[in-house]
């Protein structure tokens, strides 16, 4: 693992560790349970529906090259 990210998770646990302020102890807990959080789960029906149709699709064999994805996406590349 990188040094540096080693270090500034040492340098965070033992800011945690002197931390009195319940208040950011408790949004630190809040951005824990999200990062849990299922993206199923928060994304609409419709893109749901649009990604297992991409499945459907490239299970099927309708798929573009890369290549040609390019050249239909290039102005917005």
């Amino acid at each position: 693992m990188d040094l540096d990210l080693q270090n500034k998770k040492i340098e965070l646990i033992q800011w945690l560790f002197t931390l009195n302020d319940k208040t950011i102890v408790e949004k630190i807990m809040k951005l824990r349970e999200s990062e849990k959080t299922d993206w199923w789960k928060e994304i609409s029906k419709e893109e749901k529906k649009s990604i297992d149709q991409g499945i459907k699709d490239a299970d099927s064999g309708k798929l573009k090259s890369h290549s040609e994805a390019r050249k239909l996406y290039e102005k917005w590349l």
